[in-house]
């Protein structure tokens, strides 16, 4: 693609929208190096935090706090969520990708097994994943409109909601009248992360493809949301760039967001980057899970009623320590590659899981725990 990476190509629908620039702008004033243990000690003591507030709870500052922020994580969490904890599952029904990203595994450059889902394959995967008793599904693509186009997805989100009452699509992005035909099939909800909110950098690694273009990605939530989806899914990948910036970038998408549009459900996803075909050993942005956790916390402390989902991608140590505490949506019996549910799978996966456990085996560790494992919180009408 020969745009740049701040204009939109052809067909890209453009939304009446000024969050973009609110969130880029404030960025550019973050410096999260310049807060007091003071400023973060009065951020802990408010009930709602400002955007100033949450980017103290972001900052270095904060670590020392870390206990503190837990226990107020703990109340929020318990405020609006009881001790509650849904369990889903992704389906990857297509790896074809057009995009050049040089983080991921799903690059269209990388020589690896593609494969995609027929009708066929894609109801025994999901009669499969159903008998486990989960009652949300979490159906992605690889980003190639060629491959997978639109009337597919529909098609597969057709099946899913014979199974399941909650149906969530983690594709490309779309234009509005895209999303509400989706949303006619019976998708409830759309995740789409920016990866980074650092422009320089977003142009640095999304090096051809629709992808590539900026704007267009970080408005699919609100092009979403104006096709009709009841919610939203937000994130950055964390370790691409400066995980501080971008976790303060998602953050105020996702509040921006939220005050355009109240009505919304809004969710973080907080993954970090994880080894991945081809990679090169080593990151200089390496996120430890000490940072992780204060990310989640700082999320949970600003928009206490949003959900929080941690992924595979993290150790079963740490995944069974967050939830309740910060996370309170977690995947269970998980296969990144195509398939791979009902039969070996028919291509290659998008990057390494750290967590392998079944479902069974997900929901007796939530019990275990003294939380209560929910597999259906929306009704379908």
């Amino acid at each position: 693609m020969e745009t740049g990476h701040m204009s939109y190509a052809d067909g890209m629908e453009a939304v009446d929208s000024d969050i973009m620039g609110r969130v880029l702008s404030m960025l550019s004033e973050f410096d999260y190096n310049g807060f007091s243990g003071r400023e973060v000690e009065q951020a802990l003591h408010k009930e709602r935090l400002t955007p100033f507030d949450f980017a103290a709870v972001l900052s270095p500052a904060a670590e020392p706090y870390l206990e503190t922020l837990a226990h107020k994580a703990l109340g929020n969490t318990r405020r609006y969520f009881g001790n509650s904890v849904s369990l889903f599952t992704p389906l990857y029904i297509s790896n074809y990708c057009e995009n050049e990203c040089v983080y991921c595994g799903f690059n269209c450059s990388n020589k690896i097994h593609r494969g995609r889902l027929s009708m066929e394959e894609i109801a025994e995967e999901l009669q499969t994943i159903s008998a486990t008793g989960l009652k949300e599904i979490l159906i992605l693509t690889g980003e190639s409109r060629t491959a997978s186009g639109t009337e597919y997805i529909g098609e597969a989100v057709k099946l899913a909601a014979g199974y399941f009452s909650t149906v969530g699509i983690e594709i490309y992005p779309l234009n509005s009248q895209e999303y509400a035909y989706l949303h006619e099939c019976g998708a409830d909800f759309v995740s789409v992360y920016q990866e980074t909110y650092n422009t320089g950098k977003y142009e640095q690694v999304h090096l051809k493809g629709p992808k590539r273009v900026f704007p267009y990605r970080f408005n699919a939530q609100e092009r979403a949301l104006l096709g009709g989806m009841r919610g939203v899914g937000i994130g950055a990948l964390l370790g691409l760039d400066d995980f501080r910036r971008d976790a303060y970038g998602a953050g105020l998408h996702a509040y921006f967001l939220q005050q355009k549009y109240p009505h919304a459900e809004i969710a973080f996803s907080v993954p970090r980057l994880r080894p991945y075909i081809n990679s090169r050993t080593g990151n200089p942005n390496h996120v430890h899970e000490r940072q992780l956790l204060q990310v989640m916390l700082a999320y949970r402390l600003f928009m206490p009623f949003a959900g929080i989902t941690i992924s595979t991608r993290e150790k079963p140590k740490f995944r069974d320590n967050i939830i309740g505490l910060a996370a309170t949506k977690i995947s269970a019996g998980v296969s990144v590659g195509v398939g791979g549910h009902k039969q070996p799978g028919k291509g290659d996966g998008q990057f390494e899981i750290s967590d392998s456990r079944s479902v069974a085996q997900v929901h007796e560790m939530i019990e275990r725990r003294g939380l209560q494992p929910v597999y259906n919180d929306y009704i379908r009408v």
